[in-house]
């Protein structure tokens, strides 16, 4: 990695090329507007605002009251949140049938094979999709099924991690992972938590048993955690709910301490420096804390977290990130393995990945040195 804080921009096809995985992306931000407009068509419904403007919501009256019921991740800004998310109610409650839900899903796949990912963990937060309230393995059959059909066109292989609102009840919490263990939906490989930790504090103790019967069910353990709370969000994750990985975690940097406990047992954040910034959890680019979070031996993955309403695609993320950072082809070479890593993939297609990114990698050296 450069000294520099600052380097050439990586061209945005070059890191396309780079086969890959994205861990922190959340199904219910990836709606494109063509999306919308189709659902909302289908279905008879009036658009809140102009189609043109439609991911400005925070000139919508009708997402900006202060209650909020649902939780997941970036906004159009921190005063803009609580609009967010009462927008991705809306906009998720445009998904009524099967069919649906599953051209939602090859949707995703296509947007993100077009990105040059290979395989994505996607979390689904079923509080959003309000037409499937007490059907929610029912849609993730449904969406299984849109993945199903993208994989088999050739596309992005997904997995769902199905994830809990911050503020459900611990036997909410419990109900969902006896269901989850119980009748093992196609495709559902992890338990997430997700929501503003601002808002509801340390969840930790409240849904410990739900995420220690998830592990013992085979589950694997996602959190947010460390995007609005400090240090003390991460341990909770880290100590009481066994996160193997942490969305977010940025501010981890300011506890060495935990730092140390992240390297030393291999738990990977996945990292969002765009929704970071857009959400004023990080002042700028510049000042986000990627870089220090990377040297100090971190597991870090780039991310996009909600990438339709931040108007922008993974290969655009890397690129601002390389730029910044000083990374060069090399580091994101290694950005992309250790997003193989940190995946909740099985380990013949992590293994499969490597061999493909390393053939990349060697091409990409090779065209250096002719060149």
């Amino acid at each position: 990695m450069h000294s520099s804080p600052r380097s050439r921009r990586i061209d945005e096809h070059t890191i396309r090329s780079l086969p890959k995985a994205e861990v922190h992306v959340h199904l219910e931000g990836t709606f494109s507007l063509l999306d919308i407009l189709t659902l909302a068509k289908d279905n008879g419904v009036r658009l809140p605002g102009p189609a043109a403007t439609l991911f400005d919501i925070t000139t919508h009256d009708a997402f900006t009251a202060p209650a909020v019921t649902s939780g997941g991740g970036a906004g159009a800004g921190a005063a803009g949140l609580s609009g967010f998310l009462r927008f991705l109610d809306w906009q998720c409650g445009l998904v009524r049938t099967p069919a649906q839900a599953a051209r939602v899903a090859y949707a995703f796949a296509a947007r993100q094979s077009a990105s040059g990912v290979r395989y994505s963990d996607v979390i689904v937060n079923p509080t959003h999709w309000n037409a499937w309230h007490g059907r929610e393995l029912a849609l993730m059959d449904a969406l299984a099924s849109g993945f199903d059909e993208a994989e088999q066109d050739g596309l992005c292989a997904v997995s769902i991690a199905y994830s809990l609102l911050r503020s459900q009840s611990a036997a909410d919490a419990e109900a969902v992972v006896t269901d989850l263990i119980t009748r093992r939906p196609h495709r559902v490989v992890a338990l997430s938590v997700d929501g503003d930790e601002k808002v509801t504090g340390r969840t930790g103790e409240k849904f410990r048993a739900a995420f220690a019967r998830a592990a013992q069910g085979g589950l694997h353990r996602t959190v947010h955690a460390g995007e609005s709370s400090g240090p003390e969000g991460v341990w909770d994750a880290v100590e009481l709910l066994q996160a193997e990985r942490i969305d977010h975690g940025v501010r981890a940097v300011e506890d060495p301490a935990l730092l140390d406990r992240l390297v030393g047992g291999g738990i990977s954040l996945g990292v969002c420096p765009r929704s970071n910034v857009t959400l004023g959890i990080s002042p700028s680019w510049h000042e986000h804390p990627l870089r220090r979070l990377h040297e100090a031996g971190v597991l870090v993955t780039l991310n996009t977290d909600d990438p339709a309403p931040l108007g922008t695609t993974l290969e655009a993320d890397w690129a601002v990130a390389a730029e910044q950072f000083g990374f060069d082809h090399a580091d994101l070479v290694g950005f992309a393995a250790r997003s193989i890593d940190a995946s909740f993939a099985d380990p013949d297609t992590k293994a499969s990945l490597h061999t493909e990114l390393a053939s990349v990698a060697a091409s990409a050296v090779d065209a250096t040195t002719t060149a």
